[in-house]
């Protein structure tokens, strides 16, 4: 099972960036879910950036489910 977040369509709310990669790493708990696809957009950048500090937040990577993800 994969679970996939498009970010499209809050690329410029960062509150509801933060809400829907929660929402979605909570799921991946839940379920088990050995991958999460996580997809930033096209653009500067920055989205990806912000993607890449929610996960590195203690509580984020402290989960199991966090183990490899590029950047």
């Amino acid at each position: 099972m994969k679970l996939r977040l498009d970010l499209h369509e809050v690329y410029n709310r960062g509150g509801d960036i933060d809400r829907a990669l929660r929402a979605i790493i909570d799921e991946a708990v839940a379920k088990k879910a050995p991958l999460v696809e996580i997809i930033p957009g096209k653009g500067s950048g920055a989205l990806k950036k912000h993607v890449l500090r929610f996960l590195e937040q203690k509580e984020v990577k402290s989960l199991s489910i966090i183990q490899n993800w590029r950047s």
